[in-house]
Parts: C-alpha cells; structure tokens; sequence
C-alpha cells in the first residue's frame, strides 16, 4: 500500500460541480456588473433594508459589494481562491436575502430566489473547494518539484 502525504488532498469534483462553479461565478461577475451599471437602484435597497447602520454607511456598502463581487466571481469562475472568495461572498449574500430582498419579495420574488441559490452553492464551494479544473489545481499541480501528472489533465481524458 503506497504511503499517502496528509497535506496533499485529492481533488477531484464531478465535472457538473465544475460547471456549476463556473456558473456561479458567471452570475456572481453578473450582479457585479449590473451593480455598477446602476448603483443607485444598490444604494436604494441597501436604503430600504430597514437597517439604519447600512441606510448610513450606503454609498460604501455600494462599493464594498460590488468590488467583492466583481472580484469574488473572477476568482470563483476560473477557481482561483476558491474556498476564500465564497467564505468572503457568505456574509454578503446573508444580508442581501434576508435583509435585502426579504423586503421586496412581494414585488419580485426572482431577486430572493436567486440570492438565497447563490447563498447554497456559495457555502457548498466553501466546503468543497474548486474541483479538478482550476486555477488552484493548476498552479498545485504544474509546479510541483517531481513528475507527477496533475488533475487537470486527468479531467480531459
């Protein structure tokens, strides 16, 4: 029986899971993106939370969200940091479902749904970690000291 190193960890995901965060870093970079195309629609439900220490501090909880998530879904998306940038994205989308878009439900329930996905998939990838193709495994694998093949190309066979 070969001698395995505690420190190394096997990672290999099903390709659907890799998929799937690739895809929640898509919709992660997406929010992003229409964040900044209308930080004022951000900054009136931030306002309209209820919460009188996020209606204070609005115009830097705009941008504290919208880097984070701009930066936290490259990151998730091509699966640099992984665990990190979901544990980071976690407190986020708490407040955004159940601070944020709790109130608004009644008008649109796709903005709760989607946060509270988010939410799921988020604290699934902070346990689980980035799969087999990803930056994280490709920098791993490749400059390790030994010949030894990386997961990476395991995943394309």
């Amino acid at each position: 029986m070969p001698e395995t190193n505690i420190t190394e960890k096997t990672h290999d995901q099903p390709r659907w899971l890799t998929i799937l965060r690739i895809l929640l870093g898509l919709t992660l970079l997406w929010r992003a993106i229409s964040f900044i195309r209308d930080t004022a629609a951000l900054k009136s439900m931030i306002q309209a939370s209820g919460v009188s220490a996020f209606a204070q501090n609005s115009g830097l909880l705009v941008f504290l969200t919208t880097f984070l998530n701009l930066l936290g879904g490259l990151f998730i998306a091509v699966g640099l940091f992984t665990r990190t940038s979901s544990i980071v994205q976690i407190p986020i989308l708490i407040i955004a479902a159940f601070f944020v878009n709790i109130k608004a439900a009644g008008q649109s329930s796709f903005e709760l749904i989607l946060s509270i996905i988010v939410l799921f998939l988020l604290i699934l990838f902070a346990i689980k970690g980035s799969g087999s193709l990803s930056a994280d495994e490709y920098f791993r694998s490749y400059y390790k000291a030994g010949n030894e093949e990386g997961n990476t190309k395991k995943f394309f066979k």
